[in-house]
């Protein structure tokens, strides 16, 4: 288990975020731009521009190291990778774990000769999370890794995500502006507004039922999506 004890972000004498969770197993954080969930990323990754000042504090065992206790995958896949380099140059792990994490993902071995510019963003987004995973990193942070998919491709990297997490077991936090798939992937949930919680719990729970109007007016975003398997 993951417990952040404070995680408080400040500009000045502004406070930007002002949160506390735990984390078992898999948990989003949604909310609108703006609301706090990318800079609590940024602040467990250590991302910070140093004019914010981070106070944070988590259980003794988990250490906020990225590229080894943490691995991060992008909103965009398009920008993440260098498009003059090779996948496999750019692919920080043995060549025999290039391998077995590309086919983790459902890809073909091949991709690793060829550049991010000659890729799909389906397939720009699964080699992203094979090199996320290559660390084997304790906790997987994804930073609405579906924005830049269209519907079909959306719905491979998320049914991707719920197998990998059911097999590797890793802890995951999913940040989008959709609560939809908040329900669908994680099964805690905690809204974000303006750098406080305004919800949590359940996150099926909170779907059906909310509590929050601010909450309630998130369902609506992405509603022509619904289709979307839940």
């Amino acid at each position: 288990m993951v417990e952040c004890k404070k995680l408080r972000i400040l500009n000045g004498k502004k406070e930007l975020l002002n949160i506390q969770f735990k984390l078992s197993g898999s948990l989003s954080f949604v909310g609108q731009s703006g609301s706090g969930k990318s800079l609590t990323l940024k602040a467990i990754l250590g991302l910070l521009p140093n004019s914010l000042i981070c106070e944070a504090e988590f259980n003794a065992d988990f250490r906020m190291e990225a590229g080894s206790t943490i691995s991060f995958v992008p909103q965009n896949p398009f920008t993440a990778l260098s498009p003059m380099t090779k996948i496999s140059k750019q692919f920080f792990a043995s060549k025999i774990k290039q391998k077995e994490c590309i086919n983790m993902v459902g890809l073909d071995e091949e991709l690793l000769d060829r550049f991010s510019s000659e890729l799909s963003g389906g397939q720009l987004q699964r080699v992203i999370i094979a090199m996320a995973l290559a660390k084997n990193p304790r906790l997987l942070l994804l930073d609405e890794p579906t924005t830049a998919l269209d519907f079909d491709m959306k719905e491979r990297v998320i049914a991707l995500l719920e197998e990998l997490h059911k097999k590797i077991g890793f802890e995951m936090i999913f940040v989008t502006h959709e609560l939809f798939l908040a329900k669908r992937v994680c099964k805690e949930c905690i809204v974000l507004k303006n750098g406080i919680v305004v919800e949590r719990g359940a996150s099926e729970k909170i779907f059906n039922s909310p509590t929050c109007e601010y909450t309630k007016a998130l369902l609506n975003v992405g509603f022509e999506n619904r289709s979307f398997r839940q």
